[in-house]
């Protein structure tokens, strides 16, 4: 029985490992709006407070050239990548990261925005172009 129980656990949660990697981008547009203020993506997107996030998904801790990353991330980032599961944690809480990170943003509480945001920004290569 208690063997039963672990293979139905270990289903339900790569079912909802899943489900949480396959996000909706065009929610995650919507999402991103509380993003927008201080972060951009496409073609003409600048460092704004935060950097510019084209070809985030992937990519090396603070590869922008030209933003100033905080002390915290810079030391936290050895061989770092922004990759799905990595950008999950960061946007449920972004202090639980990088402690002493410059990101004020509390974090989206909701898995689904965590990963319609994550669908949306994966659009994006490292020039802003989608296709």
């Amino acid at each position: 029985m208690q063997r039963l129980l672990m293979i139905a656990g270990s289903v339900l949660l790569a079912m909802t490992a899943q489900a949480s990697a396959e996000g909706d981008p065009t929610k995650g547009e919507k999402v991103f709006r509380k993003c927008g203020a201080c972060h951009a993506v496409g073609e003409n997107a600048k460092n704004k407070v935060g950097p510019q996030l084209n070809g985030i998904v992937g990519a090396p801790w603070g590869r922008i050239e030209g933003y100033k990353y905080s002390n915290n991330l810079v030391e936290l980032s050895d061989g770092k990548v922004w990759d799905e599961e990595t950008l999950a944690i960061y946007l449920t809480k972004p202090k639980d990261l990088i402690p002493k990170g410059k990101m004020a943003f509390a974090g989206l509480r909701k898995e689904e925005e965590r990963a319609d945001v994550i669908a949306y920004l994966a659009q994006f290569k490292d020039d802003g172009t989608t296709e």
